[in-house]
């Protein structure tokens, strides 16, 4: 089972990335063609579609902790603590028919992306940090597993985290015109 979540949640994440480069791709487009449905679309679905992402990582967080029994490091923790009031945030902004809540999320998503990316870093270059020295924790650059080569659970939290911020960006970028 867990290798089947594993091998969901890393396709998942794959898909995010591709979707965040193409967001970033509309971006610079700009208001050329197709590009300013794009964002209207983005405009329009934006919250739902980080409400998504949000909900997913924090369901995976969950399982890889609660169910496959992964101890979350330091770093981990950190990350959650970013990524969880989201799906509460999105849920009530939804709930409410509010977007206000905009520069919220991208200072959540840009503090938990650099976090998450860091993390990822010490993971991949075994950089020793001394993340199980304080408290009952992981090693924050042990790996439990490793997909398509690239992809561990401090990448599938820098791609939630980087989708839900671009996304954000390209909705302000049209609630700006």
């Amino acid at each position: 089972m867990v290798e089947t979540i594993n091998q969901i949640l890393s396709l998942l994440t794959v898909v995010s990335e591709i979707m965040a480069v193409a967001i970033l791709v509309v971006l610079v487009m700009g208001r050329y063609g197709k590009a300013q449905g794009a964002l209207v679309f983005l405009n329009r679905y934006g919250l739902w579609l980080a409400f998504i992402v949000a909900l997913t990582a924090t369901l995976g967080s969950l399982f890889y902790s609660e169910i496959a029994g992964y101890t979350p490091c330091k770093l981990c923790w950190y990350q959650r603590i970013l990524m969880y009031p989201q799906v509460i945030l999105l849920f009530m902004a939804l709930w409410k028919r509010k977007s206000e809540i905009v520069d919220y999320l991208m200072g959540l998503s840009l503090v938990g992306f650099l976090i998450a990316g860091f993390h990822y870093y010490s993971q991949i270059t075994n950089t020793p940090l001394p993340c199980s020295a304080v408290g009952y924790s992981a090693s924050c650059s042990q790996r439990f597993f490793l997909q398509f080569g690239y992809i561990t659970i401090p990448m599938m939290a820098a791609s939630a985290f980087f989708l839900i911020l671009v996304v954000m960006i390209a909705k302000k970028s049209v609630e700006r015109k």
